[in-house]
Formats: C-alpha cells, structure tokens, sequence
C-alpha cells in the first residue's frame, strides 16, 4: 500500500499550527509559573506591610511615653528628638530584612527559559 503524498502547502501548514500551540503552550507554563512566584512573594509582602503598619502605631504610642518620660530629665524637644531617632533605626531594620527577602526571590519563569 503505498501512502499519499502530501503537499508542501499542507506541511507548511501543519508546521506553522504546530508551532503555533507548542507558543501556546509555553506562554501558559510562563504565566503559571509567574503565578506561583507571585504566590511565593505574597506571603513576605503581607508580612512586610503588617510590620510597617504595627511599627507605625507602636512608634507613635511609643515615642509619646518616651518623650513624656524624657522630658522629666531633659528639654522636651531634645527628648523627642532623641526618641525620634532610636525608633527610626529600629523600623529601618525591620523593614531592610523583609526588604532582603523580597529582593532575594527569584522571578524568573525557569522552566519556560529551560524549554526554551
């Protein structure tokens, strides 16, 4: 039984459908795999922006009671000044180690560059 040939318009375009879906299929495994990333960085995120906002509270009840307690020892604007400072090192802290955690993530979609 010998078997028909084809056309070479019916491969060109069997070739073209082909290439078409396998760019279907890799942008759909870069879109998952961004989504997993994304997934991955929400937690840091959450916990980052929950710090700022406690640190943002805390700092405010916090520079009160420091600045009321010493005012009792020095002037009251040196004493603010003082606590002022102390607490704006400590929230830069807290927020450079989340900071670093974001920034070390990696985003790229691997599996899609290594299919590629």
């Amino acid at each position: 039984m010998a078997t028909p040939q084809r056309s070479f318009p019916d491969v060109l375009q069997d070739i073209i459908a082909n290439l078409q879906q396998m760019i279907r299929y890799e942008f759909r495994l870069a879109k998952t795999e961004i989504a997993e990333k994304a997934t991955a960085a929400a937690r840091p995120a959450t916990t980052f922006g929950v710090g700022l906002v406690l640190a943002f509270y805390g700092v405010g009840f916090l520079l009160l009671a420091c600045v009321y307690a010493l005012s009792a020892v020095i002037a009251g604007w040196l004493a603010a000044l003082l606590v002022g400072a102390v607490v704006g090192i400590v929230a830069v802290a807290l927020m450079s180690s989340s900071g670093k955690k974001l920034k070390g993530m990696n985003y790229t979609p691997e599996k899609t560059i290594r299919s590629l």
